[in-house]
Formats: C-alpha cells, sequence, structure tokens
C-alpha cells in the first residue's frame, strides 16, 4: 500500500482502510501523534488480525499509533469513544448502512487536518465478512486474489501433546529434587515447596490434499492454507494426493505464497487428475507410517471422497491411519452445503475412521480448521 487513503493515492480506498483514516483523524484531535505513516501502518495491520475481534482491532491501533507512555490512556479513551458513536466495519456483521461523516467531521471535531478528505466513506458492512462466506468455487479473480491474502493471514492455534520434561509451576506434585536443593541452599530449612507440571511438545500435523479434476475448485486455497500452516508451525508436512503421492513441504517452505505454490506447481505430476486415495494412503503408510513426523499427529485429509480405485482398500487404509495418528480430521468441501450427504463409496468408507468430519467449502470453514487443529493438544495417543 504506498499512501493512505485520502492521501493522493489513485486508487478507490477499502473500509478497512478508511477505518484507518478515521480512526487516526480522532487520535490527532485528541493529542496522539497519529501521522499519515502511522495511518498507514493500521491500514495494513487491519489486513492481518481478526477484524471481528475488539480485542484484536485494539492492540493493532495501540501498537501502531501510540509512540509514549503518555499517548495510551488517551488511546483507550478514544478507541473507546469511537467505536462506540461510529461502529466501523470491524465491529458490524449484519448493519449494512454506510455512515458519511459531515464536512468538518464528526460533530465537535474541529478544523480538519490538511491534505485529508473529509467525504470519507466509513462502510459498517466489512467486504471481508461477505468474502467470508462465499463459496471459495464461485469467486473471480479479484476475490480469490483477496482471500488469499486473508488465508496468509490466518491464525493457527499450536497443537501439543505431553512432555517427559517437567516444568516448574505454582501447582501440581511436589518437585522433590528442586525442593531438596532448595533447601540446601538455605541451610537445610524447608522454607519454601517447589512443585512442577507435565511440560508440551509440538504436536506433528499431516495434511494430505486431494489435487484431482473434482477438487480442482478448491485445491488452490488449501494449498494457500498449508503454505501459512508450514509458516506457523514447523512440524507439519503436506502431500498432494490424486493419482499419486507427492511430498510439497519444501516447495511449501517459501516465504511467498505465490512462489510456493509457483514451485509446487512443477513437482505435482498429476493435476486434476484422477483419484486413487486407497492406493496413495497405502504408499504414504508404508513409507510415513513409523517417522515421527506421523506417529501421534494430527493427520488432515483434504478430499470430496470420489474414489476411482476399491473402496474397500480406502477403508483398510484410513483405519491404518486412524492407528497411528492422534486424530483423524476429514474436510470435504462438499458437506456444508444444503442437501449433502456422504453417499459416495468413498466417504462411506472412509467415515468410520474419522474423528472430525467438517465442511471446507468457504473461508470460514478454513478458519473452524485452524481452530480444530489448535485443539487438538494433550489427549493421549491411542497407538
Amino acid at each position: 500500500m504506498s499512501s493512505a487513503p485520502g492521501l493522493a493515492d489513485p486508487r478507490p480506498a477499502t473500509p478497512l482502510e478508511e477505518v484507518a483514516v478515521a480512526f487516526g483523524r480522532a487520535l490527532r484531535r485528541a493529542g496522539v501523534a497519529a501521522g499519515p505513516e502511522r495511518v498507514r501502518m493500521l491500514a495494513e495491520a487491519l489486513q492481518h488480525v481478526d477484524v471481528m475481534s475488539r480485542r484484536e482491532v485494539y492492540w493493532a491501533g495501540r501498537v501502531t499509533c501510540c509512540s509514549s507512555q503518555q499517548e495510551l490512556d488517551v488511546y483507550d479513551r478514544v478507541f473507546a469513544d469511537f467505536f462506540a458513536t461510529m461502529p466501523p466495519a470491524v465491529h458490524s456483521r449484519e448493519r449494512n448502512e454506510v455512515v458519511r461523516p459531515a464536512p468538518g467531521g464528526l460533530e465537535g471535531d474541529g478544523e480538519q487536518p490538511a491534505g485529508e478528505d473529509d467525504s470519507l466513506v466509513v462502510g459498517t458492512a466489512s467486504r471481508t465478512e461477505i468474502l467470508r462466506h462465499r463459496d471459495l468455487s464461485t469467486l473471480d479473480e479479484q476475490e480469490r486474489r483477496e482471500v488469499a491474502a486473508l488465508i496468509a493471514a490466518l491464525s493457527f492455534g499450536a497443537p501439543s501433546r505431553p512432555s517427559r520434561r517437567r516444568r516448574p509451576d505454582h501447582r501440581g506434585p511436589l518437585d522433590r529434587p528442586r525442593t531438596t536443593a532448595h533447601m540446601l541452599r538455605s541451610g537445610g530449612e524447608p522454607t519454601r515447596l517447589l512443585r512442577h507440571r507435565a511440560g508440551t511438545r509440538p504436536r506433528p500435523v499431516v495434511l494430505l490434499i486431494d489435487v484431482s479434476g473434482s477438487m480442482r475448485p478448491y485445491a488452490e486455497a488449501y494449498l494457500r492454507f498449508a503454505h501459512a500452516l508450514c509458516r506457523a508451525h514447523r512440524r507439519t508436512e503436506v502431500f498432494t494426493v490424486g493419482t499419486r503421492l507427492t511430498r510439497t513441504t519444501e516447495a511449501l517452505s517459501r516465504p511467498s505464497p505465490d512462489a510456493a505454490l509457483a514451485a509446487l506447481s512443477r513437482e505435482v505430476p498429476d493435476w486434476s487428475g484422477g483419484t486413487r486415495l486407497g492406493e496413495v494412503l497405502q504408499e504414504f503408510l508404508r513409507a510415513w507410517a513409523g517417522r515421527s513426523a506421523v506417529r501421534g499427529s494430527v493427520a488432515v485429509v483434504v478430499s470430496d471422497g470420489w474414489e476411482r480405485g476399491g473402496a474397500d482398500l480406502l477403508g483398510e487404509q484410513m483405519r491404518r491411519l486412524h492407528r497411528v495418528a492422534h486424530r483423524v480430521v476429514w474436510v470435504n468441501p462438499h458437506k456444508g452445503k444444503e442437501g449433502y450427504a456422504p453417499l459416495t463409496a468413498g466417504m462411506q468408507a472412509a467415515l468410520p475412521s474419522v474423528d472430525d468430519f467438517v465442511a471446507g467449502h468457504t473461508l470460514a470453514d478454513l478458519e473452524d480448521l485452524a481452530r480444530l487443529l489448535g485443539r487438538a493438544t494433550t489427549e493421549v495417543h491411542r497407538a
């Protein structure tokens, strides 16, 4: 973003940029030095937070617009007043009206800083919120770019599992060795009882993404999701499945999502081909079931379940995967659609071995999946 909206920006301002400009103006009138550069930083930050979370919006503004301890109290007051009296896109999920500030700004604001546009339109209906619930297969090119940016900014919980190492804590069982050592340093007096708790370590995540012809409208979004997960959680392995198995973890390790997808497209030979999930899962488990990257993992299969091979083989391999993994999640882009039922032979064979069968045709579904991965934490491994 080259400049804040209203400051010689040649393109139309987005609702979030308009909110940033209006909020920056309110801060300056209250004495906070939120100049054009900080407004640009705030507008950029709003692209990477959950704009439906008041807390995240608060911190996005605080870290970008405040430069001293003295400004914090003023910022808190302006934030509360601004979003109470003129709720912007970041607060509204339902309202569709548009607020047009009168010339001179909000009532009682006084003179406007030079160079700012007084006719900013602050939309309370967020385009982002609309895109969150659009079917990913129906997006046009511009909408796909916007959704790609939102996927790159997804927040992932960190799946974890118990560790044998224990950590100091004020609760939990008595830590006898540390308590004894503390007593010896204190002349033998039991002045303090030290306690500990079980620690945690990262739980691996494995993504198996169907790139067959029937999954073509959704495959790119899930590969972008995989790229964002790889960046957020280092113990992630990603494979594409179709007529063959391809490990794509290294390609997705590139910092740029577009560069990662370009590298991946050169490595995957079976784009938009058929689907032989049973055979591919068999190959995957033969090569990877004994590795630490898979045992005890959260295994996520992204597929519509159309199987051209034998459904019996798919069912057998899903049972093996269920024994090896900590939890098995199946994401089907059609599940959330009206009238859907898992009637294909592939889905019928797989479902008995699936812990979580979830929808996957919107950005909101991807957000739910990111949260689901974070909740798969400290249950005891079944195998």
